[in-house]
């Protein structure tokens, strides 16, 4: 399905980073990709896990007939590649670089086994992190199944508000600064692009939301 993850309000990179670890700082490096450079291919050995350092990723894959569909676009902090720790073989996804300079912390599958092992604590971290990722899957999931496009979309806004949204003093409005296109977004709620844009044009004449490519505002009425 088409879904999207956030690991609420921390940066993982700060956090699980081998840099953060003496036995691993001397080893540790980073790999810099300029925009629509792959990190990954579908079909790829999955013996890496990523955390970003700077820039923007997108993760997603490709249908039979060749269409992109869009599962995440992940930012400063945000691991991906995660399934590898779980036993995951090969890629089931893509990973690209969507800004013009990605900077990537690789970490092999056995690095994080055996910090996972040496360190209670940051073990726990990576637990939480994997069912809180689980969680917000599970619940988009339940989304897509079970409620119409107009719900999806107004949830959807509900977590761009709290990942990318701050309030406008002079009218009370959320304004939200995105990183997603009109078809990113329908591809994430589980819609086409035109059924999307007739909707967002709906919600606008309702006074609900206004928006421009790069600024969705939730009007005062909705917030």
């Amino acid at each position: 399905m088409k879904n999207i993850w956030f690991f609420d309000h921390v940066n993982l990179f700060h956090l699980l980073c081998p840099h953060k670890f003496k036995d691993y700082k001397k080893c540790h490096s980073f790999d810099t990709y300029q925009k629509s450079d792959y990190i990954y291919f579908t079909e790829d050995a999955a013996n890496k896990v990523f955390l970003i350092e700077k820039g923007k990723v997108k993760i997603g894959y490709y249908t039979g007939a060749g269409e992109e569909i869009i599962n995440a676009i992940l930012t400063k902090g945000e691991l991906f590649g995660e399934k590898a720790i779980l036993g995951e073989e090969k890629r089931n996804e893509f990973a690209q670089s969507i800004d013009m300079k990605t900077s990537i912390c690789p970490i092999s599958v056995e690095t994080m086994h055996d910090l996972m092992r040496d360190n209670k604590t940051f073990s726990l971290k990576i637990y939480k992190f994997l069912g809180l990722r689980f969680k917000k899957l599970e619940r988009r999931l339940q989304l897509i199944l079970f409620k119409d496009t107009r719900t999806r979309f107004l949830e959807f806004t509900k977590e761009l508000c709290e990942e990318y949204g701050y309030d406008c003093e002079s009218t009370g409005d959320k304004i939200i600064v995105h990183p997603y296109t009109q078809k990113d977004i329908a591809s994430l709620i589980g819609t086409s692009r035109s059924n999307l844009n007739v909707l967002m044009n709906e919600l606008k004449d309702e006074n609900i939301i206004n928006f421009n490519r790069k600024e969705l505002r939730i009007l005062q009425k909705m917030a």
